[in-house]
């Protein structure tokens, strides 16, 4: 309740109070303003590629090694079974065709569960390799002998990952590495004796099996591209070999994605309230920060072409013990030639820096496009939270090469279409309804493309510690 004395004598003082002085002024406002705009360092960094066609095919070398991926398994409480069409995502079984489903499915249940504490060992170098291993739950290490007789880290295994199928087929006698489980680990075993009874009885996998030792055969590189025939350091007058570079029969394209909404303005809205701000302008300036949000959550995680499920196998690797480490971005940058850019949500970073506390580490800073940036081997690490972290508190590190030029990462768009405002990006006005509301068609198309496997990689399972 107001009270009439309180404000008449507000108004009886000896000067004119604020209270009245407001009706003759306006005040002084902010833009709208709004929560959830990030640096979107993805889309600063990477190099755009004109697609006028709509799509980007990349053509590769031919490439004798067969695709590969981690498998998934269902469980029943501690019950693990194989997941029968999983076992085609196995170099051996990719592209075999089971017309009724019932050899895999009679394979998939081969395979026997096994358990195994911390530091127990799965398989021992020099011991016969005679199963097929999908590792279903766990972390284990992959181990050689050193030269001074210490182990030394070949590889870390984590869910999904499998070994032996390759033995098996090659018939070679004996492991040669170890495999140690560093948390407890569960493992679906197959026997070689089961399998090979399985091609003695399908006339089908046996052709295909003998497909696949043959092109394990053909001359190849170290990163399994038919190898292009060399000679050097000779003397004389030898036979120079001949050759020529083969290309894949079926390149992969990219098409362009889209993200696109409609934003309704009222029409007495943009003629009476429009000023000193232009409503329509600012409605448009905030929809395309958000379209511009998705755009870079969808280069990241998009399951057909985001970063993230575009990482070759052979770029992925786990952290050797939880929390990103020194050595664990060590390990990635290894992978590749001209690493450009790491790119980490900010709590990774973070758990990264503990990490370099603990042994006493500081990483150096390096100038991104005017800004400072914490970087490790002078590798810029830059912030972004499109990177998911999961319910256990983990998430993933990316680092990639980028650039046409250094068959990196690029990414996709078609600029100069119509209505842009800016590159790939449109705003066209569509009808007026019969409630008297303008609505505008705002859309952003893009992609992105990793021109050579080793282009990107990323370190899994990060733990973000407390």
């Amino acid at each position: 309740m107001t009270n009439p004395d309180k404000d008449r004598v507000a108004h009886e003082g000896s000067s004119l109070s604020t209270a009245g002085a407001r009706q003759l002024t306006t005040t002084t406002k902010t833009q709208p303003m709004m929560q959830g705009i990030t640096p979107r360092w993805l889309l600063r960094v990477l190099p755009w590629v004109q697609v006028s066609g709509g799509t980007y095919r990349v053509n590769r070398r031919l490439t004798y090694t067969v695709g590969d991926d981690r498998l998934n398994f269902s469980n029943i409480g501690v019950k693990v079974e194989v997941i029968p069409q999983e076992l085609l995502k196995l170099p051996l079984m990719r592209g075999f065709e089971d017309v009724d489903d019932l050899l895999i499915r009679t394979l998939a249940s081969l395979f026997t569960q096994r358990q195994y504490p911390p530091g127990a060992t799965i398989v021992e170098a020099g011991q016969p390799a005679d199963h097929i291993y999908l590792l279903a739950h766990g972390k284990a290490q992959k181990l050689t002998g050193g030269k001074y007789g210490d182990p030394v880290v070949l590889d870390t295994l984590a869910d999904g990952d499998h070994f032996g199928d390759q033995a098996v087929v090659e018939s070679n006698d004996v492991w040669p590495f170890t495999v140690k489980a560093v948390t407890s680990c569960t493992v679906m075993a197959l026997p070689q004796t089961a399998f090979e009874s399985r091609i003695l009885q399908s006339a089908a996998l046996k052709a295909h099996v003998e497909r696949y030792r043959e092109r394990l055969k053909k001359p190849q590189d170290k990163t399994g591209q038919a190898a292009i025939p060399l000679t050097a350091g000779h003397h004389g007058e030898p036979v120079i070999p001949g050759g020529f570079v083969d290309y894949e029969l079926k390149p992969r394209e990219y098409e362009l994605s889209v993200a696109q909404t409609i934003l309704r303005v009222h029409t007495r809205v943009s003629d009476v309230f429009n000023d000193p701000m232009n409503q329509t302008q600012e409605q448009l300036r905030l929809t395309i920060e958000a379209l511009k949000e998705r755009k870079e959550h969808e280069l990241i995680n998009n399951p057909e072409f985001g970063l993230l499920h575009n990482a070759d196998l052979k770029q992925r690797i786990h952290t050797r013990s939880g929390p990103p480490t020194p050595d664990d971005l060590d390990e990635l940058v290894s992978r590749r030639r001209k690493t450009r850019y790491f790119l980490a949500h900010p709590r990774a970073i973070a758990a990264f820096g503990r990490e370099c506390n603990k042994r006493g580490l500081y990483p150096t800073v390096v100038d991104v496009q005017g800004h400072k940036m914490q970087a490790w081997r002078g590798v810029p690490i830059l912030p972004c939270d499109k990177l998911p972290i999961s319910r256990e508190n983990t998430t993933a590190i990316i680092a990639m090469r980028t650039g046409a030029d250094d068959q990196g990462v690029v990414g996709l768009h078609n600029a100069g279409i119509p209505e842009e405002v800016e590159p790939s990006l449109t705003v066209k006005r569509m009808d007026v309804t019969d409630q008297a509301i303008t609505q505008y068609l705002v859309s952003t198309y893009y992609s992105a493309a990793v021109l050579v496997p080793d282009a990107l990689g990323v370190l899994e399972n990060v733990a973000l510690g407390g």
